[in-house]
C-alpha cells in the first residue's frame, strides 16, 4: 500500500443534499417544507419560545427575587493561597494575577480560609474580620485600596 491509494472508506464520504432539483430527487417542488403556511415561506417560521398563541412557558412562572444592578462583585482569595509568597512580599491584585492566584479581573476580597504562615504585606479591595486578624496576627499589614 502507498500514501496514493489512501481513499476514505466506501460510503463514508456523501454529497449534500439538493433540495429542490426535480421530482426524481425526492425534494423536488416543495423542498420537504410541505404546502403552504408560515414555516413553507421563506424567512418563515417562530421565534424560540413561542408556543403558538399559548401563554408562553417564560410568562407563565412567577417572577421572583430581585437583582441589584449596584452589587459589588468580589474575586475571592483565601488566606491559604497566600502562603507562596517569600517572608516580607508585598501582596497587590496585580501581583496574584501574574503568579496565576486569580484569573479574574476586579476587586479583590481576601478571606480567612485557612492559616498564614508568612508576614505579609496585603492590599486588597476588601478583608474579612478573621482574614485581617490572622494577617495581623502572622505579623503582616492589611491595606485597603
Amino acid at each position: 500500500m502507498r500514501l496514493s491509494d489512501l481513499r476514505p472508506a466506501r460510503g463514508a464520504r456523501s454529497k449534500p443534499v439538493r433540495k429542490g432539483q426535480g421530482i426524481g430527487s425526492g425534494l423536488g417542488k416543495t423542498a420537504g417544507r410541505g404546502h403552504k403556511g408560515q414555516k413553507a415561506r421563506s424567512g418563515g417560521g417562530v421565534r424560540p419560545g413561542f408556543e403558538g398563541g399559548q401563554m408562553p412557558l417564560v410568562r407563565r412562572m412567577p417572577k421572583r427575587g430581585f437583582t441589584n444592578v449596584f452589587k459589588k462583585e468580589y474575586v475571592i482569595v483565601n488566606l491559604d493561597k497566600l502562603n507562596r509568597f517569600e517572608d516580607g512580599a508585598v501582596v497587590t491584585p496585580e501581583v496574584l494575577r501574574e503568579t496565576g492566584v486569580i484569573k479574574k479581573t476586579g476587586a479583590v476580597k481576601i478571606l480567612g480560609t485557612g492559616e498564614l504562615k508568612k508576614a505579609l504585606t496585603v492590599r486588597a479591595q476588601a478583608f474579612s474580620k478573621a482574614a485581617a486578624a490572622k494577617i495581623d496576627a502572622a505579623g503582616g499589614k492589611t491595606e485597603v485600596i
